[in-house]
């Protein structure tokens, strides 16, 4: 099956399948639904149908009625609308669960960027020994995020996991029992999870899927690679958010954020619990029987005895199982020794933290801060800053901020923010006492324009007591303009004598995260993707000045509008003027689910991610990672991208549409997250408050994908029209980083469909808008094309795109039934009485269909 080519196994193995256990899904006899399945089908057939015939939503609807449901009332034809939406949820989880049954076939996990495709090219290249070393150094670090896109429910997961085993095992019996569970259980979330549920829903992935794969990749690293000994890196070290990232949401406290680290802690010794209990199964031998016990006994009870103390530390888990090891080894002929390793490893890659818990806040949140406690320093009469201190300048702030010492108790701060955020850095002192400094050593900064945003959560930490604090300040440099200064404002602080101090204390690394995010939604696909590009030049440079290792973290999100995409093949397109010791990124959404949902999957991704860095440090001849003149290409395309998106982005129509003609508002009633959909709390809708997710979420939901495409094709068209369309080619074929950002930007080409809101030309108010959007659609597929050589879009990606072909399939009647639903509302708003009752049940269907949609695209928001 391997030796077939990927988009035949994928027939093979997914659409195939899934076209036999859909049939079965159709046919079980749910009580109340049971016409459902036999009028679904042909509903799609009338959708496809009816968008070849250029229908709008709303007539292919009526058209459906009027054939199959003429004699029915409207109440009646909406509870079908309703029926069909949770039929599509759930053909939607089935495709997931085929797709991850059959990843290790489909994806070949011994093929091209993998580890046992690298270490063979190492010993063909006899570059083993450089293999070794680099990877002594070289660590990735995906951080799952509070952002929670995931639609899935903790009890969905379960299901698709289960389904999945079932699939491959072909228990037809369990499959049937499955698909029937999966038919009864509720997708919609009642009430909004609090930011300790979000954390519970990602520590899943932490315990059952990162805890094996993550093993299994350093295992084979250390037999395979190392040759059975021993290496001192955990190369993999997880990130995690939810209950530290306060950034904007204003529902984590400090109670929640000791709450999820005991929560991370539990869950990990729960691991090592398990894992002791399979090692004494096979560890029977003279010597090793008492220790193995009392570890056992001792893990036990930290996890269950009441109170927060450890019954057991991690050394002396360590220290133990290093001299089970020894004895094995040495009296019973190493009889096992790998399940000890195995162990081991893990205990060096997550220690009892399990994954690095990220404090973020705001800038502007910080400013206000020391604006309060400066005002109760000088009310308590604590004489830590001077009377003028808030008419002074920015520079003499910052050298009385550098040397402020004292000790601020949050309790006296009447002000709330100011308490929660000086609270939150107590939390992370208090986390590493219990859990190890690793388990919390990083505060990052969002916003981040200036030194004294860095000065600011600097001084604050020294505010506490701390003396030496054992963190990471990590400015976040997020829009166009910041990311141009970014290097400016590292200089300063690289020049301050304190914060020097600091650095040489933290082993000379500067962490720096550069935010896709809000980059693409500030300054459009080309520009946000160029300007990081530059910024992380920059930023090099001044850091090597400095004699700094600087590691870049990336909040690359999910879709390609947010940084994502072929996430290893960006990391290896990046040349010699861009330090890449570590690779950072958060991961987010459905991008956990798709990339990181089970452990094959999670597996060969962090393999991927691992072997980009690898290609770079051993394999690669590292020079630049294109000639000047086509750098000069790339920047003048940026900058032609970036002034078209600006105008579109200020066109008078731009948030209207948004508001009114998309799915923006729905988000916030979805409750799949704690955190407020917007920033700021106008009613009215500012851009400046639009939060990327539902920003991205909205276009995607619209299948126009503006944010992944808009402005490129503009760009590129300009070089067509003056006769300097070969400079493009040029660039294409010599730029790896720029072919990535083009296929990328396919990938959300191929995810659009205009012909679901082609029905919005003819609209009064934003007619000559959607012909904007559309025109520039169909002038970036073209251009895309004319410069790759394709005849079509992800040519070179045939299983991925019919993957995706197969996905849009199963929700085109979803689609459909939602722009129906939001051209009613539409038109009832015009009235002067609209029916309420009737308006709101058009608004929920609205938001019962954003599931769906969301699931099946993956990585849409």
């Amino acid at each position: 099956m391997s030796r077939q080519p990927k988009l035949e196994r994928f027939n093979n193995l997914v659409k195939s399948k899934y076209q036999v256990y859909n049939s079965l899904f159709m046919t079980l006899p749910f009580h109340g639904i049971t016409d459902t399945g036999v009028l679904l089908p042909l509903f799609d057939r009338i959708c496809t149908r009816g968008y070849d015939n250029k229908y709008n939503p709303e007539k292919i609807v009526n058209y459906f009625f009027d054939k199959y449901q003429r004699d029915v009332s409207e109440e009646e034809r909406h509870d079908l609308l309703f029926r069909f939406i949770q039929y599509i949820e759930r053909q939607v989880v089935l495709f997931d669960a085929i797709e991850d049954a059959a990843y290790r076939t489909v994806n070949n996990m011994d093929g091209r960027g993998t580890l046992r495709n690298i270490k063979e090219e190492a010993e063909a290249q006899s570059k083993t020994g450089e293999l070794q070393e680099y990877l002594q150094d070289f660590k990735i670090r995906p951080v799952l995020t509070a952002h929670p896109t995931q639609f899935y429910p903790g009890a969905v997961l379960g299901i698709i996991n289960d389904l999945s085993k079932a699939l491959n095992d072909n228990d037809l019996e369990m499959i049937k029992n499955l698909l029937s569970q999966l038919g009864k259980t509720p997708f919609f979330k009642k009430e909004k999870p609090t930011p300790y549920d979000e954390a519970v829903s990602l520590i899943w992935y932490l315990e059952n899927v990162f805890y094996k794969a993550s093993s299994h990749i350093y295992n084979y690293l250390q037999q395979n690679v190392f040759k059975g000994e021993f290496f001192d890196n955990q190369v993999i070290d997880l990130g995690f958010w939810p209950g530290g990232d306060r950034d904007g949401n204003p529902f984590v406290t400090t109670e929640i954020t000791l709450k999820v680290a005991s929560r991370l802690r539990n869950t990990i010794i729960k691991n090592y619990y398990r894992d002791v209990r399979n090692l004494r199964r096979r560890i029977t031998f003279n010597g090793t029987e008492a220790p193995l016990a009392d570890i056992e006994r001792r893990l036990y009870d930290s996890i269950f005895l009441p109170g927060d103390q450890l019954k057991i530390t991690v050394d002396e888990l360590n220290s133990t199982l290093m001299r089970i090891r020894q004895i094995v080894i040495e009296r019973h002929e190493g009889l096992f020794v790998e399940q000890i390793d195995d162990l081991l490893n893990k205990i060096k890659m997550f220690g009892f933290h399990f994954a690095v818990l990220d404090i973020r806040q705001d800038s502007r949140v910080h400013m206000h801060v020391m604006e309060e406690i400066v005002k109760q320093s000088a009310k308590d009469e604590l004489g830590i800053f001077p009377a003028n201190f808030a008419e002074l300048s920015e520079a003499e702030q910052i050298t009385i901020l550098q040397d402020v010492k004292g000790t601020i108790d949050p309790a006296t701060l009447e002000d709330e923010i100011a308490r929660k955020t000086l609270e939150s850095i107590y939390a992370m002192r208090e986390i590493q006492e219990h859990n190890g400094e690793r388990s919390c050593n990083r505060y990052i900064i969002s916003n981040n324009q200036t030194g004294l945003n860095v000065m600011h959560a600097f001084s604050m930490f020294h505010l506490t007591g701390w003396e030496n604090p054992l963190v990471d300040i990590v400015p976040l440099f997020e829009t166009v303009p910041d990311l141009k200064i970014a290097h400016e404002v590292m200089r300063k602080l690289y020049t301050n004598p304190a914060y020097a101090k600091h650095l040489k204390q933290r082993k000379m690394k500067q962490t720096i995260m550069l935010g896709f995010s809000d980059g693409t939604k500030d300054g459009g696909y080309l520009m946000a993707n160029w300007s990081i590009f530059k910024a992380k030049e920059e930023l090099t440079k001044v850091s090597r000045e400095f004699g700094i290792k600087v590691i870049f973290f990336d909040g690359r999100g999910g879709p390609p509008a947010r940084g994502g995409g072929k996430t290893h093949q960006f990391y290896a397109s990046l040349g010699e003027t861009i330090e890449d010791e570590e690779i950072q990124l958060t991961v987010q959404g459905q991008t956990i689910s798709s990339n990181f949902g089970t452990p094959d999957s999670c597996q060969y991704n962090l393999e991927q991610l691992l072997s980009s860095g690898i290609f770079n440090g051993v394999f690669s001849e590292k020079g630049k990672a294109f000639p000047e003149e086509d750098r000069s290409t790339m920047e003048e395309l940026a900058e032609l991208s970036y002034k078209a998106y600006s105008d579109f982005k200020e066109h008078p129509n731009f948030l209207g549409y948004l508001e009114r003609m998309s799915t923006l508002k729905y988000y916030a009633k979805t409750n799949i997250g704690s955190r407020p959909s917007k920033r700021g709390k106008s009613e009215k809708l500012n851009f400046s408050d639009l939060r990327a997710i539902p920003f991205v979420g909205s276009w995607s939901q619209l299948k126009q994908n503006v944010p992944g495409f808009y402005g490129v094709g503009t760009a590129i068209e300009a070089f067509e029209k003056r006769g300097d369309f070969d400079k493009v080619q040029d660039l294409y074929k010599n730029s790896l980083f720029f072919r990535t950002l083009l296929e990328n930007s396919m990938m959300s080409l191929t995810k659009s469909f205009f012909g679901l809101t082609a029905y919005m030309h003819d609209d009064p108010e934003f007619g000559s808008f959607w012909d904007i959007i559309h025109d520039e659609y169909e002038r970036t597929k073209r251009l895309l094309l004319k410069v790759s050589g394709y005849s079509e879009l992800m040519e070179e990606e045939q299983a991925g795109k019919a993957s995706i072909q197969e996905r849009e399939r199963i929700v085109l009647p979803l689609l459909t039934i939602q722009q129906f639903a939001l051209k009613k509302i539409q038109e009832m708003q015009r009235e002067e009485n609209p029916d309420q009752a009737k308006l709101e049940m058009f608004e929920k269907m609205v938001t019962r269909s954003l599931f769906g949609n969301i699931n099946a695209s993956r990585n849409s928001a």
